[in-house]
């Protein structure tokens, strides 16, 4: 299936994302509009430490103006490797470096609307500092939450969050099925 663009319109362009309205036709040749959000992406990684606790962060999301519970995460920033990125995130945000990254694949969190795909990982603890280096803007919470509590904590809906859900699932796989080394 496939639906030809006719036009595209900006109507917003910000910092971080770019709204604009196409004019597309279907398949049948009816004519219609879509509001579509441009966003450069993002990374997120499922941190491991040998007990098998997972490093989440609670923070704030404007949007749903409470705090969420997270792996931690972040936007790609132009031209950047998501793997790289995802490796600078977890420094920054958990104080951590990691070793056996596994890649958990793509989300695409909302498709009817925004183009963000977000690249999971994850990972071991490999060396822990414990310095975080946060944005001026982000402020956080760490926490070590053991994955298997982790993953009753999705099936409760306690984390809404879609890419942690994901994330915490498909990592407890990985572990369940030791394709996730200790060492």
């Amino acid at each position: 299936m496939r639906e030809k663009t006719l036009q595209e319109t900006t109507v917003f362009q910000g910092r971080l994302i770019r709204v604009h309205v196409d004019d597309v036709e279907l398949e049948n040749g009816v004519q219609a509009k879509r509001e579509i959000v441009d966003h450069p992406g993002g990374v997120s990684v499922a941190v491991l430490t040998p007990k098998n606790e997972l490093l989440l962060v609670r923070q704030f999301r404007c949007p749903y103006k409470e705090e969420l519970l997270e792996l931690p995460a972040g936007k790609l920033e132009p031209g950047e490797d998501p793997f790289e990125a995802v490796k600078r995130e977890q420094l920054e945000e958990t104080g951590t470096t990691g070793k056996h990254y596994v890649s958990l694949g793509n989300v695409y969190p909302t498709p009817g609307y925004c183009g963000e795909i977000i690249r999971l990982w994850a990972c071991r603890v490999d060396q822990d500092t414990g310095e975080l280096s946060l944005d001026p803007d982000e402020f956080l919470h760490n926490l070590r939450i053991p994955l298997d509590e982790a993953v009753q904590m999705v099936l409760r809906n306690e984390i809404p969050d879609s890419k942690t859900q994901i994330g915490i699932l498909k990592t407890a796989q990985l572990v369940a099925q030791n394709l996730l080394p200790l060492s």
